[in-house]
Formats: structure tokens, sequence, C-alpha cells
């Protein structure tokens, strides 16, 4: 059994986002079959789409798994759902608990329900900035590594919660 290292970005803006994140965090710890598990510290953000809505807390975990990648997928969204996430069909709404898996190993996946790497990662600071405190040196499937990606970006939606 293969293990894979990934990298799942947290996302909340609804509620007590401290506690969504911690209790993603503690679902991941508690799953048998995920491990090694690393947390960044966590960012405030600007939200993505409409600023009709409450600034997001963020967060990067790495960690270890024999999951495939689908079935990590799963684990997710089950992590979500326990969580009091609603699926509206809003697209960057505001949410209890949004859980992204950014990176699974070093494969590229383009299915109906998954894309790996997140399709917009390299657009958003409040991904780059955390997944960079985990790795500094990563390199992403297509050959870019997190700091030229990073060179695009701006920092100005993004602080580091204290």
């Amino acid at each position: 059994m293969s293990v894979s290292i990934c990298y799942i970005g947290l996302g909340s803006n609804l509620g007590n986002p401290i506690t969504y994140l911690n209790n993603a965090v503690e679902a991941l710890q508690a799953h048998p079959q995920i491990s090694a598990l690393t947390v960044s510290r966590f960012y405030n953000s600007k939200p993505q789409g409409s600023q009709n809505q409450p600034d997001y807390l963020n967060a990067v975990v790495q960690c270890e798994t024999a999951l495939e990648a689908h079935d990590l997928l799963d684990v997710l969204q089950n992590i979500e759902n326990n969580n009091h996430r609603e699926r509206t069909g809003e697209h960057w709404g505001a949410r209890t608990l949004d859980l992204d898996l950014l990176l699974y190993g070093n494969i590229i996946i383009e299915s109906a329900t998954l894309s790996v790497p997140h399709p917009w990662m390299c657009k958003r600071s409040f991904v780059l900035y955390p997944l960079r405190e985990l790795s500094p040196h990563l390199v992403l499937p297509d050959g870019r590594t997190l700091e030229q990606c990073i060179a695009n970006l701006s920092t100005d939606d993004l602080e580091l919660m204290r």
C-alpha cells in the first residue's frame, strides 16, 4: 500500500471559524488512514467572489494517506457535512467549513468530481502562504515552484492571525 503526501486547504467564514478549522484538524487526525498531520498557522483573508460576506479564516494541512484521492475527497466532504456545511450551489459563497484537496502527491487528476492540483491554488495567497510554511521548497506537478506562484500575488487580502 503506497502512501501519498497530500495538502488540504481549510477555510471557514460562518459561525465560529476557529472552532470549525479545529474540528476539521481533529477529524483528520482521528481518521485511521491519515497520519503525519502538520497544520500551518491561521490566516484571515477577504472572501473570493461576493464581498458581502464575512472574511475567511484559512489554513493548510499536510498529511500522509494511503487513501486514493477520490476516497480522500469523500472523507473531506463528510467532515464538511459533519460541520454543518450547506451546499447551496453558490460559487464562492459563505460556509461553515470548506476543505479543498490541493495536492495529492505529485499526481495530476482531472475527473468530473476532482481536479488536482486545485485549479485556483496559484491564484490564492491564502493557500500559497500557509502552504509555503509547511513545504517551502515544494514543486508543483507542472514544475512551478511555490515562489514562482507567489511572485504573481498580492498579500493585500491576507493577514496572519495573532
